[in-house]
């Protein structure tokens, strides 16, 4: 089975089923694998940034042999079975489904007039207090959710995916899990996540930039502001400090009319962050699922550019073998 259809697969069994609890999800190893590993390299190497080099070389390296091996080993088991096992490889590395389930969840709770059940949902996917939200807040905290994980949780994986196969998708996931791992500012993580968080800037850089466009471009079908987009995007896409995913979140404000970032609490402290957008529109429960649409027509059109992409590049092959 050619690559492409292989992704087209994946994306329809992403879309499906998204991520089943029971399943063994690759990323849960990956992050375990990461967690074991620290502690016995800063006993090894006393100079931290190093030690978080070497954890950053050893995760994903091991990731792409593992990744290589079972598909080499699939395909030699029987050709089916190889098939089989990319496609499964590669959806393990999409959250589309998962990331609209966990939005919807808090939309629906704000419907019921449940602002406490909203504010315990929305918590799961986001990292700052929650307990003192109102309505706004809950809403603003959902979309900023699901504009930055248009990125690392679809565009980046899809990207890497129709670049490199399932090994190119699962190196992907290895460079971002340990992002989330190691990849904070803190005393324990500012030199051991170094590494970690500087590569997963640098491996999320193009993908973030070829599929922020894309949300402008889906926001003229769902009756969205697509200038506003392009507008916003431009002007507000680096104040986040994100360099890839402030990008995701200007396009996504500037499509809905209203404005994300500005004060956020963790464990009690204020944080004031830039605020990103105009707000045209008061933010309300209904931005919740008008921001999953937009993410979910950029994921199709994303498709549709990488894949169309990768075909003139192996049609342009052809021609010139041929020649």
């Amino acid at each position: 089975m050619r690559l492409e259809y292989q992704i087209l697969a994946a994306m329809g069994l992403d879309l499906l089923l998204g991520d089943p609890r029971w399943f063994p999800h690759p990323v849960k190893l990956i992050g375990r694998f990461a967690e074991r590993l620290e502690l016995p390299l800063r006993r090894a190497i006393p100079q931290a940034s190093s030690a978080g080099i070497l954890a950053w070389l050893v995760v994903v390296g091991t990731t792409g042999c593992a990744t290589f091996g079972l598909v080499w080993g699939a395909g030699r088991v029987h050709p089916v079975l190889g098939d089989v096992v990319r496609v499964l490889v590669l959806y393990t590395s999409l959250a589309a489904r998962d990331l609209l389930r966990h939005s919807l969840a808090v939309y629906r709770a704000l419907q019921a007039e449940d602002l406490p059940e909203a504010r315990r949902r929305v918590s799961l996917i986001v990292g700052r207090d929650t307990d003192r939200l109102d309505e706004a807040g809950v809403t603003r905290a959902a979309v900023e959710s699901v504009a930055e994980s248009l990125v690392d949780g679809i565009a980046a994986p899809l990207f890497f995916g129709v670049l490199a196969g399932p090994v190119g998708a699962m190196v992907y996931k290895a460079i971002n899990t340990l992002d989330s791992t190691f990849g904070y500012k803190s005393e324990q993580y500012l030199h051991f996540g170094w590494a970690s968080a500087r590569a997963d800037d640098v491996a999320n850089y193009l993908p973030a930039r070829l599929t922020a466009p894309l949300v402008a471009l889906a926001a003229i079908p769902l009756g969205g502001r697509p200038w506003d987009a392009l507008r916003i995007l431009f002007r507000d896409g680096r104040k986040h400090a994100s360099p890839n995913a402030g990008l995701a979140e200007a396009v996504v404000a500037g499509a809905l009319g209203v404005q994300l970032g500005g004060v956020n609490y963790y464990l009690g402290e204020p944080l004031e962050k830039p605020t990103i957008g105009d707000p045209l529109t008061p933010l309300n429960r209904s931005h919740i699922p008008k921001a999953n649409a937009l993410i979910l027509m950029a994921y199709i059109l994303a498709a549709a550019l990488f894949l169309g992409v990768r075909w003139v590049v192996l049609w342009l092959s052809h021609i010139r073998g041929v020649a």
